[in-house]
């Protein structure tokens, strides 16, 4: 009788299996050492290095502010971390779009300063350049089609994708393209379920949705959303495990309350 391995190190290699046996892929973000110790810990598959640290770690309305050294330092502090999880890494706003050059460059920074595995860039088409540099460079690229958060001046609003023909026909052939030029996943952000579906039998490689339904082959969300720390943002496709912000708040009272009583330190908890 085969007994099953327990996997010591995710790959491209190994998340490719997984999409062709069918087991679901989980992905979630992670911007600094003690999280990312406890979700590998978990036994989580990807961690992402998102630039939604913006957003949760520096309270940036948008992503479109971090910087590629602020990238950088959040991703070492998570490779440092690991032990099993494949790490991928957001290129940020401004370090790839028009420019293969700029976007190797970017990359080749990343890869040798903080260890990580992979990179992740955002659209289709209009940036298949700075993807084939990038890969001929021998560094794995995930792409992103859907809601692209770093062009939200240009769509104007969070909504849903691809919910017309001819944007939901460019995203199949986007995502077919990524596919030629050797993208090892795709992530699909906020588009009809169907659509997900769609996308994810297409493809040969794996598919990881956000709001994508459930017939893609994993799913990722933002911890601090999944983890409820965050409390603004509540997007129909974000399931809350815990209600963090409530109970870390409780907990800070208490603590508060119990130094202005002279309760803490008691006599244990002094030399």
């Amino acid at each position: 009788m085969s007994v099953h391995k327990p996997i010591k190190k995710i790959t491209t290699h190994v998340l490719l299996a997984m999409k062709q046996r069918k087991e679901k892929i989980s992905m979630l973000t992670a911007y600094d050492y003690s999280m990312a110790r406890i979700l590998d810990a978990a036994g989580i598959d990807i961690l992402l290095v998102g630039d939604s640290a913006s957003n949760v770690m520096a309270g940036h309305e948008t992503t479109l502010p971090i910087t590629l050294d602020q990238m950088i330092y959040h991703a070492q502090s998570v490779v440092r971390a690991i032990d099993r999880a494949f790490v991928v890494v957001d290129l940020p706003f401004g370090s790839y779009q028009g420019n293969s050059k700029e976007a190797l460059a970017s990359t080749i920074r990343i890869m040798k300063e903080s260890g990580a595995h992979a990179v992740k860039l955002e659209g289709g088409v209009e940036i298949s350049d700075s993807i084939t540099r990038i890969l001929s460079a021998g560094v794995p690229v995930m792409g992103h089609l859907g809601l692209t958060p770093q062009s939200i001046y240009k769509f104007g609003t969070y909504t849903v994708r691809a919910k017309e023909k001819e944007e939901a026909k460019q995203l199949i052939k986007d995502a077919k393209l990524l596919e030629e030029l050797g993208c090892f996943a795709i992530i699909l952000e906020k588009i009809p379920a169907q659509l997900g579906k769609k996308v994810a039998e297409a493809l040969s490689i794996p598919v990881i949705g956000i709001g994508a339904g459930p017939d893609v082959d994993g799913q990722v969300l933002v911890t601090h959303d999944m983890l409820g720390i965050t409390k603004d943002f509540q997007p129909r496709f974000l399931r809350r495990y815990l209600e963090l912000f409530d109970e870390m708040k409780d907990a800070t009272k208490r603590y508060i309350n119990d130094v202005k009583m002279g309760d803490f330190p008691n006599e244990k908890e002094q030399y």
